[in-house]
């Protein structure tokens, strides 16, 4: 009975010793695992977060780079606006400058071929030249020995146009930093009698003649812009002078189909009072009694 009493308390003994030692073993693993299940649990936590936030942006400087590793145009303004501030540095001077004359150089001048300009200062020349001939018609027709008041106003009326027209060229020549240089202008015509079409026939013909003619100049110089790639020239000879010329030579071709039908009789005095009605009497000229300025008519 004692030895039976024996074996069971040494048995409960080493059951109890065995147990201690399997309790640290436990407490060991237990934390192991939670950090296990924390890394776990952080790492979808990461996912979840990534997929609802924007991807992170690229640094500019490093964009541009790529950028112009790809394409090559990408605009660098101080680095390439250095070749215009040296070439402002020696444009000082105006090389065509007449000895003993501080010419400035333009320095809007911009892209702008010396050709083109000169090709302007042409077709200036040419706007007054036809303004000078206009003139010439308008005060033959305001004279008393003619006596067609209407057609002076008409022709005087496309003198002020051609007028507008050379002015206009001027002011593009400067805005693109030309020199304008006028040319000498060849004396018109003061009498435009005509045996046998009449002096009304005559000038409406030789009107609507130089229109044509300055309709072919215009598309001349239009070439001479649009051979030298010269964008902005091309649009404004195209917008503010082609056009407008081409409803000139329609203008003229119709007046010269009127005269035609009226003939050399009563019925250009017909014509006359239409184009005084359109243009008005201004166009006869003259003074009034005290010398103040033209007639209002």
């Amino acid at each position: 009975m004692l030895l039976l009493s024996t074996a069971v308390s040494a048995s409960a003994v080493s059951g109890r010793l065995a147990c201690s030692r399997g309790r640290p073993q436990r407490a060991a693993a237990a934390p192991a695992a939670a950090g296990v299940r924390r890394g776990a649990l952080q790492a979808r936590r990461a996912l979840s977060d990534s997929e609802g936030r924007e991807p992170a942006r690229e640094d500019p400087v490093a964009a541009r780079a790529r950028q112009q590793v790809q394409s090559g145009l990408v605009f660098q303004p101080m680095g390439e606006v250095q070749p215009l501030v040296a070439a402002m540095d020696q444009q000082l001077m105006d090389p065509k400058a007449e000895p003993g004359l501080a010419a400035t150089y333009s320095l809007a001048r911009s892209n702008y071929s010396p050709d083109l300009e000169s090709a302007i200062n042409e077709q200036i020349n040419i706007e007054l030249n036809m303004s000078y001939v206009y003139t010439s018609m308008y005060n033959f027709f305001a004279r008393d020995d003619v006596g067609l008041p209407g057609f002076a106003a008409y022709f005087r009326h496309n003198s002020g146009e051609e007028r507008d027209h050379a002015h206009l060229l001027m002011n593009y020549q400067t805005q693109r930093g030309g020199r304008v240089r006028l040319l000498a202008l060849a004396p018109p015509e003061t009498e435009f009698w005509h045996a046998e079409k009449g002096d009304a026939l005559h000038a409406t013909e030789l009107a609507l003649s130089l229109e044509k003619l300055n309709f072919q100049k215009l598309r001349d110089l239009h070439s001479v812009a649009q051979n030298l790639g010269d964008a902005d020239a091309t649009h404004f000879i195209e917008d503010y002078l082609l056009h407008e010329q081409s409803k000139d030579v329609k203008e003229a071709a119709v007046l010269v189909s009127q005269v035609r039908r009226a003939g050399r009789g009563h019925g250009v005095f017909h014509v006359d009072s239409l184009l005084t009605r359109e243009y008005g009497e201004k166009g006869a000229g003259g003074l009034d009694g005290n010398g103040a300025g033209p007639l209002a008519g």
